[in-house]
């Protein structure tokens, strides 16, 4: 929880929002200046009308928004600070620029607040900042997505804001000039002093440019961690899912070891060495998660010790290449549910990877992580 009595002179925003429709919102978080919280959730999840309501754009029926000291909103004391007022810099999906200006004039437009003598000199800095100084002139026409992408960011940053709101800024472009802006944003994080809050679907750009990661599904904030440990560590089942785990299965603990730092779980008929969590109790049904990198091939060639960690043998079920790596699932003889492993298309070949064929695979002790069983709401 965030404490709202807190010195908040600090260059942070602090959020908590609430409705019940016709938009259901459930969210609170804070995001503190030079951090990047990537916002990351299914579409319909209420990430656009989180940003919405930051800006200014959209109220919600209870709420406190409060930044870098000052209350923009408080919906229990009827304070509501019109969006004009509240210097928040807003990147849309698709840019917005005014076709018929140049990237000079579109940043120019945003520069009202200064005067005139110093408008000049701030737009050549801004276009120097996100490595545009020699395309002032063009039109957006004239512009490559990237580039429009650019003048946009400029844009948002020429009123000098409190807080940088990004909504799905790189969705509309390629993925190289996709990879291109991502690595910018990171280096701009650096520069900027102020809390940048970006909203998208795409987890790997999130994990590539997030301190943090926040995953929100029907207006509620599941999880908010480092992407290191959100990956490894999901919450529940439901952000397991969300953030693209396959291998999701339920289990009860056995035992735990703690001179061993283990603990063992029984899944269907076969047991399994996990990393040390007795927060569950033995006997405690549970969820288990284990990343599909973390199972290991059993080469039929050349059988290696570390076979014996977690093996589990079963059938092919299907053989999926997508690029340069094969994805293959994988039924136990135990269990009716399938495991799903990815190894690189080499291995699979060289290992003659087929549906029907008969495999082993070890899942990594270290990779095994335990939940709370949810429990389904009547």
């Amino acid at each position: 929880m965030i404490d709202w009595t807190g010195d908040m002179e600090d260059n942070r925003i602090q959020i908590r929002l609430q409705q019940d429709g016709p938009i259901r919102l459930d969210i609170e978080f804070s995001c503190a200046g030079g951090e990047i919280l990537v916002i990351v959730g299914p579409s319909g999840s209420g990430k656009t009308t989180l940003l919405r309501s930051i800006a200014g754009l959209y109220t919600p029926t209870r709420g406190m928004i409060h930044c870098n000291g000052e209350t923009w909103l408080d919906t229990e004391s009827g304070t509501r600070i019109p969006l004009q007022k509240r210097r928040v810099g807003f990147v849309f999906q698709h840019y917005a620029l005014f076709p018929h200006l140049t990237a000079q004039q579109n940043i120019s437009l945003a520069l009202g607040h200064l005067d005139r003598s110093r408008r000049e000199l701030r737009t050549r800095e801004l276009l120097e900042l996100v490595h545009l100084k020699d395309l002032e002139k063009r039109l957006p026409s004239q512009l490559s997505g990237g580039q429009q992408q650019r003048v946009a960011v400029a844009r948002a940053l020429a009123r000098d804001p409190r807080v940088l709101l990004l909504d799905e800024p790189f969705s509309a472009v390629d993925q190289q000039t996709r990879r291109k802006l991502v690595r910018e944003l990171a280096q701009l994080r650096s520069r900027l002093h102020i809390p940048i809050i970006h909203v998208t679907h795409n987890l790997n750009e999130a994990r590539q440019v997030a301190n943090r990661i926040c995953i929100i599904h029907h207006g509620a904030a599941l999880q908010i961690e480092s992407p290191d440990e959100i990956m490894a560590h999901p919450r529940n089942s439901r952000v397991a899912s969300l953030i693209g785990h396959y291998n999701i299965f339920a289990g009860t603990v056995v035992s735990h070891d703690p001179d061993r730092r283990l603990s063992r779980l029984l899944w269907n008929q076969t047991e399994l060495i996990t990393p040390y969590q007795p927060e569950f109790q033995p006997g405690q049904q549970v969820e288990w998660v284990i990343p599909a990198d973390q199972l290991v091939l059993h080469q039929r060639r050349r059988p290696s010790a570390g076979e014996r960690e977690n093996p589990v043998f079963g059938t092919i079920d299907e053989c999926l290449q997508l690029g340069q790596n094969v994805t293959v699932s994988i039924k136990p003889h135990h269990s009716e549910e399938s495991l799903t492993m990815t190894v690189p298309a080499h291995v699979a070949r060289r290992n003659d990877l087929r549906e029907g064929e008969q495999i082993g695979v070890s899942l990594l002790q270290e990779g095994i992580h335990l939940m709370e069983k949810e429990v389904l709401k009547v």
